[in-house]
């Protein structure tokens, strides 16, 4: 064997042992959901897991026609070269109320130009079909200094569907001096109603393109989420003019003007917050869903316990 062979195999043989070694540190998990409507009420008929994401069992606070759900994923964040992929499908006259322990966590990407896998990706697709009822309140999602993050959210309804859905994004960690100085992360939001795209909303923020302190961006503010409901039964255009002044008067009184704005964009209501703190957000969110959530799923809106511990 040349010195020139021999000194390639031993490239080789450690780029190999690298790439074994971050395959390894990586998590490729997927969770599907499927909830059937029956005689005995909503059930998760199916469950369908490939590694560290599960849920435990379906809970019934409310009562057997809602179940309550609770995402688990014991590594209780996603690194580099993570993909996480939950599904969650809903049948006719389903309800199933979506929500996690914890928030979710972008870490810091690993940049090691050899292997070269730093994407941390997660998915969520929920599919409602009709005269079923989706409220999806995951906590919020905490996205590191240096991260590498793609989040994206699908949502396919049908004209008798609806959904009660939000998303809180905290860009670093300001409280503890650690803002989001490196890195990328992009946050897509799309509902499909009946195979249509009504809704696309997609904002990526990195270290270069100033994004987040842009006053056409996010204005310097570290924490953004949007908060979707989308009830065209239950809510017609007189319906939906009324829930609105509703929930601006709240607003108002909470003295949250600069905080959330309130659009209806064709049947779909799209509420956002911009600010810095994700308490506050989730404070104004849940005043908001007490008056919703009686006008769409007819029950009034009392927080999962898990939001208390």
């Amino acid at each position: 064997m040349t010195q020139s062979t021999a000194t390639s195999t031993v490239i080789n043989t450690i780029a190999a042992s690298a790439l074994r070694e971050s395959k390894s540190r990586q998590w490729l998990a997927s969770l599907a959901l499927d909830f059937s409507c029956t005689a005995l009420g909503t059930q998760l008929r199916r469950t369908r897991r490939n590694g560290p994401l599960t849920v435990q069992k379906a809970f019934y606070p409310e009562g057997r026609d809602c179940a309550h759900i609770y995402l688990l994923h014991p590594p209780a964040g996603i690194v580099s070269g993570d993909e996480l992929h939950v599904e969650i499908n809903l049948d006719d006259r389903a309800h199933t109320l979506v929500t996690t322990p914890g928030a979710n966590r972008f870490y810091r990407a690993r940049t090691d130009a050899n292997i070269g896998i730093s994407k941390q990706i997660q998915i969520t697709t929920l599919n409602v079909k009709n005269q079923a009822k989706c409220e999806n309140f995951p906590q919020e999602t905490i996205v590191y200094n240096g991260a590498d993050g793609f989040n994206t959210v699908d949502i396919h309804l049908t004209n008798t569907s609806v959904y009660l859905g939000w998303d809180i994004t905290c860009m670093g960690l300001p409280s503890s001096e650690q803002l989001f100085t490196q890195g990328q992360y992009s946050q897509l939001n799309r509902v499909f109603v009946e195979g249509t795209l009504q809704y696309h909303d997609r904002i990526a923020v990195t270290a270069k393109n100033n994004v987040l302190h842009h006053p056409a961006g996010l204005a310097g503010n570290s924490v953004f989420a949007t908060f979707l409901v989308y009830a065209p039964q239950q809510l017609n255009k007189s319906q939906r003019k009324t829930a609105i002044a509703a929930m601006r008067a709240i607003v108002e009184n909470n003295q949250a003007q600069k905080h959330i704005s309130i659009t209806d964009i064709d049947g779909l209501l799209v509420i956002r917050y911009l600010g810095h703190h994700a308490e506050q957000c989730k404070k104004f969110f849940l005043l908001l869903w007490q008056i919703v959530r009686p006008l769409t799923v007819e029950k009034q809106a009392t927080q999962p316990r898990i939001w208390y511990t």
